[in-house]
C-alpha cells in the first residue's frame, strides 16, 4: 500500500500496490502492520457498508465526538462517489478546510479519514456500494454532523445531491464553540 498526502493535515489517500498476472491482480486491502508503519491508525472495530440506489444520493457529513471519535478508511466497491472530508479539529492548521476526491470501483483508491474530521459523499453512479473500515464502535450519543451545504465550508459538489436523508438535511449550521 502507498500513502499519498492530501491538502488536509493527517488525511491521506491509500493506493493499492497490485501484483498483476494473466488472472488479474492481487493486492492487500488492509494490513494492520503496514498501516502502523505508515503512521495510520491500525485499529479496526467495525466494517460498514452502504449501497445507494440513485445517482446523486448524499450521505454525510458525519463524525463522532470523543471519547468515541473515529478514524475511517473509505473505499468504493461498485460505482463511484465524490468523497469529502472536513477538518473540524480546532488546533489543526487545516481547520474548517475540506478535501474531495473521486473513489471508484476502477481506481480502487481509499481515503483515510482521521479522528476529528466530518465525512460524507455523493454518488456519481446508480447502485453505488461503499465500504467503511472504522476504528470505533458506533455510538449514537457521540454521533454528530454538519450540513453538506453549510456556507461555513463552501463545498463544491460535482453533482447536485438529489436524495438526502431527513437527518442529514437537519444538521444545525456550523459554529465554533467557545
Amino acid at each position: 500500500m502507498k500513502k499519498i498526502s492530501t491538502p488536509l493535515d493527517g488525511a491521506f489517500r491509500v493506493e493499492l500496490e497490485k501484483r498483476e498476472d494473466a488472472r488479474g491482480f492481487f493486492a492487500r486491502f488492509f494490513c494492520r502492520k503496514e498501516f502502523a508503519q505508515m503512521g495510520l491508525d491500525p485499529e479496526i472495530m467495525q466494517i460498514n457498508t452502504s449501497m445507494s440506489v440513485a445517482k446523486g444520493t448524499l450521505r454525510g457529513m458525519h463524525y463522532q465526538t470523543e471519547p468515541k471519535a473515529e478514524t475511517k478508511v473509505i473505499r468504493c466497491l461498485r460505482g463511484a462517489i465524490h468523497d469529502v472530508i472536513i477538518d473540524l479539529r480546532r488546533d489543526s492548521p487545516t481547520f474548517r478546510q475540506w478535501y474531495g476526491c473521486e473513489l471508484t470501483e476502477e481506481n480502487r483508491s481509499m481515503l483515510y479519514v482521521p479522528r476529528g474530521f466530518a465525512h460524507g459523499f455523493v454518488t456519481l453512479e446508480p447502485r453505488t456500494e461503499v465500504i467503511y473500515l472504522v476504528s470505533e464502535y458506533y455510538s449514537p450519543e457521540c454521533e454528530r454532523g454538519v450540513r453538506w451545504n453549510d456556507p461555513a465550508f463552501k463545498i463544491d459538489w460535482p453533482v447536485a445531491p438529489t436524495v438526502i436523508s431527513d437527518k442529514d438535511q437537519q444538521f444545525p449550521p456550523f459554529t465554533v464553540a467557545a
